[in-house]
Order: structure tokens, then sequence, then C-alpha cells
């Protein structure tokens, strides 16, 4: 082999690996690229479901409330019967006692 021979082989391997080197910056950006491309797509997904959670928490919250609500106002107006009837049983006695008041008064 001749010099120039060789300092062509040099050349030309030198070459190849300039050559090696650039594809390799290239595959490296590509793979970051979509690196950064999946790790959006897992954020936005991400985002999404804890927007669907939060929905989701916040309806259950307002249904659970307002099943506490009707439970509650159920419960009043119960309480509410309750102290009518007896109000209404001791209307008699009541009636009978500020009459019987009055008469002790008038009469005194």
């Amino acid at each position: 082999m001749t010099k120039a021979e060789i300092l062509s082989d040099i050349k030309q391997a030198e070459d190849e690996a300039r050559s090696m080197v650039i594809q390799a910056h290239e595959d490296r950006n590509k793979k970051v690229n979509e690196a950064k491309s999946q790790a959006r797509e897992i954020l936005k997904s991400a985002e999404e479901e804890a927007a669907q959670y939060f929905v989701s928490e916040i309806n259950k919250a307002k249904n659970e409330s307002k099943i506490e609500k009707e439970k509650l106002t159920k419960k009043g107006y119960q309480e509410a019967d309750e102290i009518k009837s007896k109000a209404r049983k001791n209307i008699s006695y009541a009636t009978n006692f500020i009459l019987t008041e009055f008469e002790s008064v008038a009469n005194a």
C-alpha cells in the first residue's frame, strides 16, 4: 500500500466516523424530542384525570350534602309535627287553666 492509499483510507475512515457522529447526534435529538412529546402527553393525561376526579368528587360531595339536607329537613318537619301534636293535645288543658285563672281573678 502506498502512502496515498493509506492517506485515502484514513480520510475515508475519518469521513465515516464523522458521518456516524452526525447520525448519532440526530438519533439522540430525535429520541429526546420523542421523550419530551411522551412526557407532554403523560402530563396532559394526568391533568385531565385530575380534573375529572375533581369534578367527580365535587359532585359526590354535593349529592351527599343534598341527601343530608333532605334528612335534616325531614327530621325538622317531623319534630315540628310532634310539637304541633303535643300543643293540640294541651289546648283544652291550657284553655281550662286560663279560664280558671281568669275566673279566680274575676272572683277575687
